[in-house]
């Protein structure tokens, strides 16, 4: 119970906060901060001027943890990312010049308009926490989460992410268009000078290693696994799917669904948690065949007739 207070304690400063700059986006606010508190990574997709990266800042300036902004340009290379060694005259030795994936929260703004080479640059960084250059390896420090944002891929000048890449992040968010009224408190809200100046860090570091670690005492039953299991098998055997759910994927649903819970008050995962975090955390995923692309059918889409037609998990009797 101690555990669960602390994780509602910490989400309830931060999504606070993050909301006197992000108005009227309070899901999008809470899934972000599961992202953080599960140690995923969070890949951010619209349209420009919605404010994707002003939630990435939001929340970095809400965590006392060191931050770095990578704008991907097309004529970016991957040393851009994670540094180069430099010949030093004076020690006559090479030195390892830190690139700004080296940081706490890295914000890769624009991400698919980069070449695929570059974005790769981050792979090892998002998977194992560390990087390597030129034989010697560098380990991140915790916490480590790359909030990415990328523009839909019908505009002009962007290059789709690839398979291995947008599988490493643990969910996809769409912020949308705000509605009228929540347009209006926005325009109210930079009437004399931008609200993200006026947010600070809510949270230490170390606040937030702890809630990181209190996730991992939320009871998830064995029926919530089948459960999950289950509706990733699903993925795989849908026939408008040309490449389903992977094991990455299922363990992403699992975590997510114990740190909802966990904002929820409970100390336990119900499968309402796990269909909550279903889309975002599948469908970016899926890979949605030919023929069926033909048809405009959107991942989305199979999503939900994947979570309706995998029956629910009922409780189990457990002997005395």
């Amino acid at each position: 119970m101690e555990d669960t207070q602390i994780i509602t304690s910490l989400a309830q400063r931060v999504v606070e906060n993050v909301e006197q700059v992000i108005i009227g986006k309070r899901r999008e606010v809470e899934m972000t901060l599961i992202a953080l508190l599960c140690e995923g990574h969070l890949l951010i997709e619209d349209v420009p001027g919605v404010g994707k990266t002003m939630l990435a800042r939001a929340i970095a300036k809400s965590i006392g943890c060191s931050f770095r902004r990578i704008q991907f340009t097309p004529d970016m290379l991957p040393s851009d990312v994670t540094g180069v060694s430099v010949f030093n005259q004076k020690t006559l030795e090479f030195e390892f010049r830190h690139g700004p994936v080296m940081a706490q929260i890295v914000l890769a703004d624009e991400i698919n308009r980069a070449t695929p080479k570059t974005q790769s640059a981050l792979l090892e960084a998002m998977e194992e926490r560390q990087v390597t250059v030129d034989g010697v390896t560098y380990p991140m420090e915790r916490p480590f989460l790359v909030l990415a944002t990328q523009n839909p891929i019908e505009y002009e000048g962007t290059f789709p992410l690839p398979e291995a890449q947008i599988d490493r992040f643990m969910m996809r968010l769409s912020l949308g268009y705000p509605s009228a009224i929540d347009e209006m408190r926005v325009l109210e809200s930079q009437r004399e000078h931008h609200p993200l100046q006026d947010i600070g860090q809510v949270i230490s570091g170390e606040e937030l290693l702890k809630a990181q670690n209190a996730i991992l005492q939320i009871y998830a039953d064995d029926l919530i696994k089948e459960y999950i299991v289950e509706l990733a098998g699903a993925t795989r055997r849908h026939p408008d799917i040309y490449l389903g759910v992977s094991p990455r994927g299922s363990l992403a649903l699992f975590k997510a669904t114990r740190a909802y819970a966990a904002l929820q008050g409970r100390t336990y995962a119900i499968p309402d948690d796990v269909k909550a975090l279903l889309e975002p955390t599948f469908a970016h995923r899926l890979i949605i065949s030919p023929s069926a692309r033909i048809k405009n059918v959107e991942a989305r889409a199979v999503v939900e007739q994947i979570a309706a037609s995998v029956p629910v998990p009922g409780t189990r009797i457990r002997a005395r």
